[in-house]
């Protein structure tokens, strides 16, 4: 697994948590999607990360914000951010590496 790995399942968890409601009405028609495994793996990892790696990943992943957004609901600047993102996916690799 590598980073860039990370950030496109990221990609795909942003995109689940978007259609969540979908997906899970279309879980009871046609059964579960492997999506949701790889939601739950990294769910489960993310719980493990510090407070604010573990805000972040709610933020930009599960509630759908820009990285500019979080900057500024944060009071934070978007390079500060960016760091931050990229701190998330370095831990997250090593959770499940």
């Amino acid at each position: 697994m590598t980073i860039k790995q990370i950030k496109e399942d990221l990609k795909d968890i942003r995109f689940y948590y978007s259609k969540q409601q979908d997906i899970e009405m279309a879980n009871k028609l046609i059964g579960r999607c492997e999506m949701q495994d790889k939601v739950e793996r990294y769910n489960n990892a993310v719980c493990k990360a510090p407070a604010k790696l573990y805000s972040l990943y709610v933020a930009l992943y599960i509630n759908n914000n820009t990285q500019l957004v979080v900057a500024l609901d944060w009071d934070y600047s978007p390079d500060y951010i960016r760091h931050l993102n990229d701190k998330l996916c370095v831990f997250l690799l090593k959770q499940l590496w």
